[in-house]
């Protein structure tokens, strides 16, 4: 428990601070990802931000200074055990050393106990540096305080929690954060006391190293039940069968009198039937089952006994990684039949209305819009109190977005009571838990010029990217609406949190700022207008003015729709931010306006389903990016010709010519940074000369044309520096600007255009290079979505994406790229049609007709058939008008007649109309065939975007005779949850510090950075989050670069714990962290446990993306070595020459992967003696080496000299088989040197393989 109590500590042993040179803390999280340009614009939005003066230049320079945190021990004694030291923070609430104390094993059976100090009882709610006499040494006494009924429900609850901790059904259930991980099944429990599997490991166990068949090279068998591995030895530990509340609650009143609670009803293993009363004094067993008089014998020791032994087997079975609870819910798309066991807390959080109930919240609800921005408005001076602050903003974000989660599905069940029942259904609204609910219908045609439904349904994700974006930028005094949008059954919900009094008024009497109907009426709001303007920088958006249905000109600093409401409680309000981006030209047709060559050659404008396609924040901080080096190399050119024309009138002639030069070589140059710095020999001097002159006041005239032309040229919107910004109502139906603005406007519009060419020609072709050169290698559609994100290309341009690669003359070397866009692109739009195909269903067909929709999607079997429920219960049903109904059309069966034809021919029209890309498929069987997908992957990707759960065992899809799934096959289905991520800003500057410190070689003061970083992170996050799991991994590998393989095997086994339960078990980086751990393993001689990891490892990646993936040539070059390391020499083969094959596809033949690949398969041809394969595979190493390295390279050398020994062994054996066949038995024969290879030699070409270089230490 050491690791999870640790990570209740709150700061640890050191604070990083990092500072400007003037003193200013960086206390902003970085705007739109990862920081724009280091230019002037990033120290004045600085300045904007944090309303303080910034130095210029200065600003940028930020150092790291450590300092020493003032953490201490505090004595703990508790009734019945003997004294101990804890480590704790000032920073520290005593709630947190209550949690703490309950995690401990020897006080784990106590709830309800207050901590004294000298006789006062600590608030729980209080810092410890706020309490008088807290301090190094002190001594805080647990004492038992009296139960109350809600202390006695906690108590119950903690241990149905420890008792259920072993049981992975809440993982399998998506329930209370619980996730899935099966890493123990393979390193057989906790790596870090490997004493003796050490020892077991290096006498290499001719039985760990065979895989099963379906992980050898070439197997086209792709089971679904090795997913999730059962362990053998693992028995699930019961000690009691039932623990359930019992029927004789609540307490009369005569026994109340008495001090009873509640009444407890148990049923142990050995069958034994007891009741047990809790009253105010503790829990206490009762004489009979049926009587409440309690016995004189209390069972307070019955539980410590109980919870004590539930403690050490927990302790010795499972990792604290595997308990900790995540922050957001982690969905499993297969489980197992599991029984349902009686649960009385699952079954009491089902039934009572148990809303935002938390233990440490009194009262029910919870107020979430005054707890969201609260959390905001918490002091950010210093650093303590910025990790405060995020901690609160990060916790109450995890937990309002769970609580809107299991809103929705209440909403889509039919469990709550619409606001409006009189209303059509799909134009209710829902309010539960102070949470509102609305649908993802076009109501009242208000996006009907937009695209209705189409349009209603893009909205609310279009105005989480809005509230993500305004909430990174975090302006003081402007506030955003707790945002979740939830996609369940076929149905979007928005789930927002309430504007005090907003439900009071009309929405026109509130709306003080932007317009609701879309631009007609408009007003303003000089306060909104001010901080507004606070984040125009940032956001890229320009200030601008339109016109009402007055023509009186209004001014805004945001899209028309953006409304401004000041809440009962006096905050600014910002809601609706849908057009928080500007639009997308590529698909918005716009009569009279044409389009940049570049994406009219790619077919654009495209018609689209709606007209709020906007540009993603990624892509526009690209397009300025861009545009920034364009102004600069702009500038540049000029002042060097500005140089040349003075230097003319010198005697110094060469250097005109240079620059002349230069100037005509850098002007035919594509403009991107590592072009301008090869074109300019002098671009940092004429960087700097373009930085001093933004920066001067344009008192050299010179100076200010230079400037005013180069900013002409890159459109920024002033004439003195640069600075791009986005008018977002340019195009908007309904918003008419002044007359005065024309030439504003026309700029704008180029600008729009430009950006939406750049994307097109520029950003599109970056992504296939870096797919390309391998930097970018999505292995599933998240990952690919991701790919594409990241460079700010939306998932609408996926077809454009695919017939770019299609046309590029490197096709092969991109043919995974080109699958599993294919996969993601048919299982999208089979996502778009089962979301409609859904909403006609009816809860008790859910199982059947997803079970027909699989089977329609994926079966070969051509007659699917769906199973209707009972004729007699749906006419019941129907004839039955309840007012407040799943939303919807209605209870019908027209599911039922989705033929599998059918199917795929709406897919191909989807595909067309959708993406304009052309599927000439109709059946799952000529796709699979046509572009050699895997029908198993195409399972795992509709499943994991639809939120469908499916029974864990072998699917024949290929039957002919009857369908692949059933209705039992169906177990659940999930919501898919999109919400805003709020970031630790302090603890992600200084893991980037860390990088760009490793990066520069000082790998300690690296490593000392990214320790911080982590301690930061645990900070604010807890002790489960993806970025936590992103800063083990680097730390593993540096403890292993700097030689301390056991700390690398410990941080690497948290890493690979935590992807599996934040990421999921499959996906593509839980992969990665389980080979970087297969490495660590065999530096540890840990060799059976490497090659388990390994070959779970290209299980996972055959199930995802198959063997054909250049990532797989990683993977089965280190299953090769390490076989090689362990003598399977048949088996090396096997798996080395599978990669030489891959890496040769992808890399293509010359690569220098290639050859390390033939040398690799050469050394395992070597151990088995057959020298002429050595020779011939390491002849085609050393002739790659020549040709890209040269003769005097020492690689090429190191291969003349492995072939000049292999051709002294050939000749060897020659000698020695002739002179068997002259002799026969009497000849004699020299005995030939084969040597096994040392376990030093293949850790060497391991690091080798995986990118490990080994670099002094400074």
């Amino acid at each position: 428990m050491n690791d999870y109590v640790s990570f209740q500590q709150c700061i640890g042993c050191y604070i990083v601070i990092v500072s400007s040179a003037t003193g200013n803390s960086a206390d902003t999280a970085m705007v739109n990802g990862d920081g724009a340009h280091e230019h002037t614009e990033e120290a004045e939005s600085k300045q904007d931000r944090n309303g303080e003066a910034d130095g210029g230049e200065e600003s940028n320079e930020q150092e790291v200074i450590v300092i020493q945190d003032t953490g201490f021990t505090v004595k703990i004694q508790a009734p019945g055990t003997e004294l101990f030291d804890l480590q704790v923070s000032p920073q520290e609430m005593v709630q947190e050393i209550h949690q703490v104390l309950m995690d401990r094993e020897d006080t784990c059976h106590r709830t309800c106990f207050s901590l004294q100090l000298d006789g006062n009882v600590l608030d729980n709610f209080a810092e410890l540096k706020s309490i008088e006499g807290v301090q190094e040494g002190s001594l805080l006494k647990v004492v038992e305080e009296p139960y109350t009924v809600r202390e006695a429900r906690i108590h119950v609850r903690h241990i149905r929690d420890l008792l259920k901790s072993l049981d992975p059904s809440d993982a399998y259930n998506g329930v209370d954060c619980n996730s899935l991980s099966f890493l123990s099944i393979f390193t057989d429990g906790d790596l870090g006391d490997s004493g003796e599997r050490k020892k077991k490991g290096s006498e290499l166990e001719q039985i760990d190293c065979t895989p099963p068949e379906h992980i050898l090279p070439g197997s086209k068998e792709r089971p679904l039940v090795p997913l999730q591995p059962q362990n053998k030895d693992w028995k699930p530990m019961q000690c009691l069968k039932v623990l359930t509340m019992s029927g004789w609650n609540p307490p009369p009143g005569n026994r109340k009198m008495h001090g009873d609670l509640m009444y407890l009803y148990i049923v142990t293993v050995e069958e034994r039937h007891v009741s047990v009363t809790a009253s105010t004094r503790g829990f206490y067993l009762n004489q009979s089952v049926h009587l409440h008089a309690p016995d004189t014998v209390s069972t307070q020791s019955l539980w410590q006994q109980l919870l004590r032994r539930v403690f050490a087997v927990l302790h010795m079975q499972r990792h604290p990684f595997e308990r900790i609870a995540t922050p957001f819910q982690v969905y499993s798309w297969t489980a197992p039949q599991v029984d349902h066991a009686m649960d009385c807390v699952r079954a009491e959080d089902a039934y009572t209305s148990r809303l935002g109930y938390e233990e440490h919240i009194p009262g029910q609800t919870r107020d979430w819009n005054e707890e969201l921005q609260t959390t905001r408005e918490l002091s950010r001076k210093n650093l303590p109190e910025r990790l405060l602050r995020e901690r609160a903003i990060f916790k109450v974000h995890s937990d309002f977005a769970a609580a809107a989660t299991r809103g929705a599905m209440a909403v889509i069940d039919g469990n709550v009571m619409a606001i409006n029942p009189g209303e059509e259904t799909r134009m209710q609204m829902f309010i539960w838990n102070n949470i509102f609910f609305s649908l993802g219908f076009d109501v009242r045609d208000h996006y009907r010029e937009l695209g209705g439904d189409a349009a209603a349904h893009t909205a609310p994700t279009n105005d989480l990217n809005g509230v993500r974006a305004y909430g990174a930028v975090d302006v003081e005094g402007l506030y955003t609406l707790g945002t979740v949008v939830v996609d369940y059954r076929g149905y979007r919900v928005t789930a927002q949190s309430i504007i005090p009094g907003i439900l009071e008024r009309e929405q026109e009497q509130s709306v003080i700022y932007g317009s609701i109907d879309f631009g007609k009426t408009v007003v303003s709001h000089s306060k909104y207008l001010e901080l507004l303007d606070k984040t125009s920088r940032p956001l890229k958006v320009q200030r601008h003015s339109v016109l009402n249905d007055k023509n009186d000109i209004v001014e805004l600093c945001s899209s028309v729709e953006c409304k401004g409401i000041i809440g009962n409680d006096g905050r600014h309000y910002i809601l609706d931010l849908l057009r928080t981006f500007p639009p997308d030209l590529n698909f918005l047709p716009v009569d009279g306006e044409e389009l940049p060559p570049e994406s009219q050659r790619q077919g654009f404008p495209r018609q689209h389903r709606h007209r709020l396609a906007c540009l993603r924040q990624e892509l526009i901080e690209a397009f300025v990016e861009h545009r920034y080096l364009l102004f600069m190399k702009m500038a540049a050119l000029q002042l060097m010709q500005q140089k040349a024309n003075k230097d003319s009138n010198k005697t110094d002639t060469p250097s005109i010519t240079e620059t002349s030069e230069t100037s005509t070589e850098s002007e035919t140059e594509e403009i991107s940074l590592k072009s301008l710095e090869e074109s300019i020999p002098g671009l940092a001097q004429a960087k700097e000369l373009a930085e001093t002159l933004v920066a001067e006041d344009g008192s050299d005239p010179k100076s200010r044309e230079v400037v005013l032309n180069a900013c002409k040229a890159v459109g920024s919107i002033s004439n003195t520096s640069f600075d791009i910004r986005f008018n977002p109502d340019i195009f908007s139906p309904g918003v008419r600007f002044p007359d005065d603005s024309t030439d504003d406007v026309q700029k704008q519009k180029q600008l729009l255009k430009d950006a939406a060419a750049f994307l097109v020609s520029c950003q599109i072709p970056s992504l296939v290079k870096d797919c390309l050169d391998h930097s970018a290698l999505p292995m599933d559609g998240v990952t690919l979505t991701e790919a594409l994100h990241q460079r700010g290309i939306n998932i609408r341009y996926l077809g454009t994406v695919l017939e770019f690669v299609d046309k590029t003359p490197a096709k092969a070397q991109l043919q995974h790229f080109y699958r599993i866009g294919i996969s993601d692109l048919i299982t999208r739009c089979a996502k778009h049609i089962f979301k409609t195909y859904l909403q006609g269903v009816e809860l008790s067909a859910l199982s059947a007709a997803v079970s027909h929709f699989l089977n329609c999607f994926l079966s070969s079997f051509p007659d699917a058939v769906a199973h209707l429920p009972p004729d007699e219960l749906v006419s019941r049903r129907k004839s039955r008008k309840r007012r407040n109904r799943v939303p919807g059309s209605g209870d019908n069966t027209a599911w039922a007649s989705l033929t599998p034809s059918e199917l795929w021919k709406n897919i191909a029209s989807e595909a067309q109309s959708y993406y304009h890309f052309t599927v000439q498929c109709e059946s799952v069987d000529q796709v699979v065939e046509k572009y050699g997908l895997q029908k198993i992957t195409l399972l795992r990707e509709i499943s994991i975007k639809t939120g469908i759960q499916i029974l864990i065992k072998e699917y024949n899809f290929d039957s002919r005779h009857k369908p692949a799934f059933t209705e039992e096959d169906i177990l659940n289905i999930f919501p898919v949850v999109k919400h805003v991520n709020p970031k630790a800003s302090d603890a992600f500057h200084f893991f980037q510090s860390g990088q760009a410190k490793v990066q520069q070689g000082f790998l300690k003061e690296g490593c000392e950075l990214i320790n911080e970083a982590l301690n930061l992170f645990n900070n604010v996050y807890g002790a489960m989050h993806v970025e936590i799991c992103a800063c083990l991994r680097l730390l593993a590998r540096l403890n292993y670069i700097m030689g301390d393989h056991p700390e690398a095997l410990s941080n690497q086994q948290k890493a690979v714990l935590m992807s599996e339960r934040v990421l999921g078990i499959e996906h593509p980086n839980t992969i990665q962290e389980y080979m970087h751990l297969a490495l660590y393993c065999f530096a540890n001689g840990q060799l059976s446990t490497a090659l388990k990891l390994l070959y779970r490892a290209r299980y996972l990646m055959l199930l995802v993306c198959g063997e054909d993936h250049p990532e797989m040539a990683l993977l089965d070059s280190n299953i090769g070595l390490v076989l090689h390391g362990v003598m399977e020499y048949d088996l090396s083969l096997r798996f080395l020459e599978n990669a030489l094959t891959i890496n040769t596809k992808y890399h293509g033949p010359r690569s220098l992967k290639v050859a390390l690949s033939h040398h690799l398969v050469a050394r395992a041809y070597e151990s088995k003696a057959e020298f002429r394969s050595a020779l011939q595979h390491e002849k085609e190493g050393y002739t790659i080496y020549k040709n890209q390295m040269g003769e005097a390279h020492e690689k090429t050398k190191e291969s003349s000299e492995y072939l000049k020994y292999l051709t002294q062994q050939a000749v060897a054996l020659q000698r020695t088989m002739n002179e068997i066949y002259k002799n026969g038995s009497n000849a004699s024969i020299m005995p030939l040197k084969f040597t096994a290879p040392s376990m030093a030699s293949v850790l060497e070409q391991l690091n080798i393989i995986n990118g490990i270089i080994f670099i002094p230490l400074r």
